[in-house]
């Protein structure tokens, strides 16, 4: 009983450190990534559509990102979406293709993109936090049952804390790794 309390526990704690790794994917950092316009939707024949599906987004050197439309009436839609998501960079279309060019970033715009990074990490320690509270709740119902000792119960509860400990830790690590990241020239 408890062993799968501790595995639900910690399944759903490395589901948020996954959030956390994808929101983190969405953050510029020195060198331009795809990742930044993951989030852009394109009006599709009337659905929105993720920008990689309706053409092709590479980056062709260090700040540039190159959009190709695998149907060319959908140019004016998809620079459109681009400057509706605002992402910090005007498209700049060429009649074949869009190009996306991203200045050197300045360092008040690392700190700023640190911010957003810390507070991603913030939002995951309290998804965290708010799983541990469920877990304990679980092992509290089983005491409150006569299904596990209190002594049981007492062990369960610290042994979802540990869990919590590790996974708080390892938010930490991906955090300074990130930051690292952002803030080199």
């Amino acid at each position: 009983m408890l062993n799968e309390i501790y595995d639900h526990t910690q399944e759903q704690m490395q589901k948020s450190i996954d959030a956390l790794k994808r929101d983190f994917s969405t953050l510029r950092t020195g060198k331009v990534n795809t990742n930044i316009v993951d989030n852009i939707k394109v009006n599709y024949y009337g659905t929105p559509t993720a920008l990689n599906q309706v053409g092709s987004v590479i980056v062709t050197d260090a700040t540039t990102i190159s959009i190709t439309p695998w149907e060319k009436n959908l140019l004016s839609d998809i620079e459109k979406a681009i400057q509706e998501a605002n992402i910090g960079v005007n498209p700049n279309n060429d009649g074949d293709f869009i190009k996306l060019f991203f200045p050197a970033m300045t360092s008040e715009q690392r700190q700023e993109i640190v911010k957003q990074a810390k507070s991603m990490a913030e939002k995951a320690k309290i998804a965290i936090r708010n799983i541990r509270k469920d877990g304990n709740d679980k092992i509290k119902k089983l005491e409150k049952a006569k299904d596990i000792s209190e002594d049981d119960s007492k062990r369960g509860q610290d042994e979802i804390q540990k869990i919590t400990d590790k996974n708080v830790a390892e938010i930490e690590s991906i955090l300074t790794a990130k930051e690292a990241d952002i803030l080199k020239v």
